[in-house]
């Protein structure tokens, strides 16, 4: 038997191999991991989908591969075995219907992303023949006028089912809701074709690989960059005293397994302004021309690794204390060093914070983390002359601060009193908001 990349959602419709899980002649059952596959910014495990004895492996790391590649070659392949059940992350969503027969369609939604904009050429197609599907889904096709020669079948041989219709059909509404040029013609593409050029004609080059995780960082920051207009309003903050906090209970935090950070405070102080700011949490619906309110708050925060840019995401940040927000910040750093954090992590964030602080760096201009309507940046905080209300000219700690935002969504007034409210956040903790 073939074992074959699944659709696994988001980010799976292609990847390069990071690892091996199996080798020849091992005794496999379903479930269990055959290999890593990066793609999007997450390391995926991709399980067997039935048991056996590994005959052959197709692929080695650092191979490019896609949905319904064979990864491995079976022999005996049978019954999945009760002892290693598929991982949640290849199992399908709940959707609250009640079980059908296995001749029904019941497969996950794929994502919206993953049928792309290109007609895809099927096997079926090729050879002339119709698209395996069952007789509901070609009555369903006939009644709505629906070439089913036209839609990549999602299941095992290129089998259509009804959610890969739903999927052609929100292509389609895509496609239709572009904007178009004068007579109706879609309208032209403004990035210019890429040129290559030849660097080595005036010296000595060495390559490497763009890496997927590069890849996906820099199609996303160019996306954010050309859809959002941006302005950045700068501040600075005085956290003399924060820091000071931060100091004296830094050893207790220590103790109860947790390191109390800037990142910490940060995370509180803009938590505690977004409720005073819901603009700034919302993000823009382009399709239904609305504005969506959330009253959750996650935070995503932005982590430098080896491999790039990641923003896992804290949930429910206005409703944990200091200790805990410590404990989160420093579990997903770690999880994002080491390319454990998963897509799910990475999902649902309101706002984020990019603190560049203890890099060294100082003012600067984030780019929006879309859909987000804005995005904090703070700097390596450096001492200085401050004259004070009694007229007298102290030396103080101050953080520089730079909040991009969407110009489309918030006015500059509303960022100014929004970047006010945040130093004063930064500026007024008590030794209560951090003592346990």
């Amino acid at each position: 038997m073939d074992v074959k990349l699944p659709k696994l959602g988001e980010g799976a419709e292609s990847g390069v191999v990071v690892s091996i899980a199996v080798k020849e002649g091992d005794q496999i059952n379903k479930g269990q991991t055959v290999l890593e596959l990066e793609n999007e910014k997450a390391v995926a495990a991709i399980p067997s989908s039935a048991s056996g004895t590994v005959k052959k492996i197709n692929v080695k790391p650092g191979d490019r591969i896609s949905v319904g590649q064979v990864l491995i070659i079976l022999d005996g392949a049978g019954a999945p075995s009760a002892e290693a059940p598929a991982p949640k992350s290849a199992q399908p969503k709940a959707t609250g219907k009640p079980a059908r027969a296995a001749a029904a369609e019941t497969e996950p939604e794929p994502d919206e992303e993953e049928q792309t904009d290109e007609e895809p050429q099927t096997a079926a197609d090729k050879a002339g023949f119709p698209p395996p599907a069952s007789p509901s889904i070609r009555k369903l096709a006939r009644d709505i006028g629906l070439d089913l020669r036209l839609i990549r079948g999602s299941e095992s041989g290129g089998r259509i089912v009804l959610d890969d219709i739903r999927a052609y059909i929100k292509k389609l509404q895509r496609q239709a809701a572009r904007p178009t040029a004068a007579g109706g013609a879609p309208a032209p593409e403004a990035k210019p074709p890429a040129e290559q050029i030849d660097f080595s004609q005036w010296g000595t080059i060495n390559k490497k690989p763009f890496s997927p995780l590069r890849q996906t960082i820099a199609r996303r920051m160019v996306e954010n960059s050309a859809s959002i207009p941006h302005v950045t309003q700068f501040d600075e903050a005085d956290i003399t005293a924060l820091t000071e906090l931060r100091k004296k209970f830094a050893p207790e935090y220590e103790k109860k397994g947790a390191r109390l950070t800037l990142t910490s405070f940060a995370l509180k102080a803009v938590a505690n302004t977004l409720k005073k700011f819901p603009i700034f949490n919302s993000s823009l619906d382009e399709v239904a021309n609305e504005l969506v309110f959330k009253e959750y708050f996650h935070i995503g925060l932005a982590v430098d690794t080896e491999q790039g840019l990641l923003v896992p995401v804290i949930r429910d940040v206005d409703r944990k204390d200091l200790l805990q927000l410590s404990k989160d910040v420093q579990e997903l750093a770690e999880k994002a060093r080491t390319r454990k954090v998963s897509l799910e992590e990475m999902k649902g964030g309101t706002f984020t914070i990019s603190n560049q602080g203890g890099i060294g760096g100082g003012h600067f201009t984030p780019i929006i983390n879309k859909p987000n309507v804005a995005i904090l940046g703070l700097g390596r905080a450096a001492m200085k002359p401050v004259f004070t209300q009694d007229k007298k000219i102290e030396p103080r700690l101050m953080m520089p601060l730079a909040l991009s935002y969407d110009h489309r969504v918030i006015d500059g007034g509303e960022a100014a009193r929004f970047t006010v409210e945040l130093v004063q956040a930064f500026e007024t903790f008590k030794e209560a908001d951090v003592k346990k």
